[in-house]
């Protein structure tokens, strides 16, 4: 495959106010995509089918530099500016420091998902100067020998405890990313994540099975809920968040209630629209549980773009971003009928009663948001 050019400079500073509202108005807001650099993993997490135990060296795959390079330009010319690097755990990734400084450098905000378990001072100082947003950070259960032992990383906490005090000299940031499994004890939660130096925390939806080539999932039981279970789970992060700063917007939160219950929903996905998942093979999805690819990144426009209403799963990046970023696609088009001469539809547009939704989420996560 031929090198990619890198693509022609926005008429915006990239990333800036003026060059995100153009593509509020041109595309529907700015673009997602979680870039999964590999496939490899270092632990043994007993929800995830990523586990060392679980998925053979012989089938882990890398993406190699001038790739994952390609791709970065890909995702940045059709307006993705915000990157997500997980894997498998993407720090065993040996361009993982290129990939954000060629990224940032675009104007592209970088965050990384990791387990906390390679993480050091050189590797932390080392993305931190590659121009890294935030990482989001891992955590199983509210105490250390729980997470301990489903990560199958011995002395992980003190070591993710150890990167939270170096990012706070750094000036960056770390969210807690938590899994909704049976390991989760939700009242004791906060106090064990503040004292991991944690401010905020997102929670993973539960997933038992996905169609795609992410492997972040199990059905062996620690992640399985009745829906009356799950409902209640869901019940419990709503609560937390008067103790804690969540990011998962309270209506989304609401929403997955309605999914555990099988009734309607209110706010529809935009994963292959505005949100994306590129796999290690160079493979573009909508979203982690589609049966099949967009495309290949090196085919990837604007008319792959797949805009149909999903409901189909409970996938909280692609969920909760969803309802934040429905107002933009909104005023995309209300901006688009109105070009046309189509004022009825415009108004109709900008009058979408889930719009008002929508601007709540962003203002209830307005602090988390401003920080990246």
């Amino acid at each position: 495959m031929s090198q990619v050019a890198p693509p022609a400079a926005p008429r915006f500073k990239p990333g800036g106010a003026l060059d995100i509202l153009e593509l509020v108005f041109t595309a529907g807001g700015p673009g997602f995509c979680q870039f999964a650099i590999n496939s490899a993993c270092n632990a043994n997490c007993g929800f995830c089918n990523f586990a060392r135990d679980r998925f053979p060296r012989e089938d882990w795959r890398f993406v190699d530099y001038q790739p994952g390079i390609d791709s970065i330009n890909i995702l940045f010319r059709e307006g993705v500016r915000y990157l997500v690097f997980t894997g498998g755990e993407p720090t065993l990734n040996p361009h993982l420091g290129a990939f954000v400084t060629h990224a940032s450098a675009l104007g592209m905000k970088c965050m990384v998902v990791t387990n906390g378990g390679l993480l050091n001072r050189e590797k932390i100082e080392e993305l931190a100067q590659a121009g890294l947003s935030s990482f989001i950070i891992s955590v199983d259960a509210a105490d250390r020998q729980t997470h301990e032992k489903n990560r199958g990383l011995p002395g992980v906490c003190e070591r993710i405890k150890e990167a939270n005090q170096l990012l706070a000299e750094l000036g960056l940031y770390a969210t807690a990313s938590v899994t909704m499994s049976h390991l989760v004890d939700y009242e004791a939660l906060p106090d064990f994540l503040t004292e991991l130096g944690f401010k905020s925390a997102v929670f993973s939806y539960p997933l038992t099975k996905l169609d795609s080539t992410f492997k972040a999932f199990s059905d062996d039981g620690l992640v399985t809920h009745s829906a009356e279970e799950l409902w209640q789970a869901y019940e419990k992060v709503k609560q937390l968040k008067k103790r804690f700063t969540v990011v998962n917007p309270s209506l989304s939160l609401e929403e997955m209630q309605r999914f555990a219950r099988g009734e309607a929903q209110k706010y529809p996905c935009l994963a292959g629209y505005r949100y994306f998942f590129l796999d290690w093979d160079l493979q573009l999805w909508r979203c982690h549980n589609w049966p099949e690819p967009m495309c290949s990144i090196y085919e990837f426009d604007s008319s792959k773009l797949i805009r149909d209403g999903c409901t189909k799963c409970m996938i909280n990046c692609y969920r909760d971003s969803s309802l934040m970023q429905n107002i933009a696609v909104s005023l995309q088009d209300a901006y688009s009928a109105a070009k046309k001469g189509e004022f009825k539809e415009s108004w109709q547009a900008l009058t979408r009663p889930s719009n008002g939704d929508s601007l709540r989420a962003v203002i209830e996560e307005m602090g988390w948001i401003l920080r990246f």
